[in-house]
């Protein structure tokens, strides 16, 4: 990340902080979702029974420090077969086409993103943690459904 971003970043922290939350459910469940920007969708999900049947609801907010964070729990949490990626994107860092560029095509030699538009695609994650992300997470694209009924739908499919 370059060092405008970073400060700029530090700066939204304090004027606007957003909490970084995730609520956890079932550990032994292979599926987890990503709400993207969208807290009420978040917030629905965690007060619902739907929790017992996933491992993890959390947001997403960076392409960059959000994603190394995804990889790194699911290499940590190998039960994790599918994340579901809804809610609407972060206007301008487009967190959840990186999640799926990432996915598709890893990063190059400087660890960006590969075919990322998002301003800020770099990653620290190793290349190996990459690799496990492509090749044993099933991501689902359900970026802008907010609809918490249709979710829960496309959830009892797995």
């Amino acid at each position: 990340m370059n060092v405008v971003g970073e400060a700029i970043g530090e700066l939204c922290k304090i004027i606007l902080p957003i909490p970084e939350e995730y609520y956890f459910g079932n550990p032994d469940s292979s599926i987890a979702i990503c709400t993207l920007s969208s807290i009420n969708l978040l917030k629905n999900l965690a007060n619902s029974e739907i929790l017992n049947h996933i491992s993890i609801a959390g947001r997403l907010l960076s392409e960059n420090k959000g994603i190394d964070s995804i990889i790194e729990y699911v290499n940590k949490n190998q039960k994790i077969k599918t994340i579901i990626v809804c809610g609407k994107e972060v206007s301008g860092h487009k967190a959840g086409h990186s999640l799926f560029a990432v996915h598709k095509n890893g990063v190059d030699e400087n660890k960006r993103i590969i075919n990322s538009t998002s301003p800020d695609p770099y990653l620290t994650v190793s290349k190996f943690k990459i690799q496990y992300f492509q090749n044993n997470v099933n991501l689902v694209n359900l970026i802008n459904e907010t609809n918490y009924v249709e979710i829960l739908k496309k959830i009892k499919i797995f």
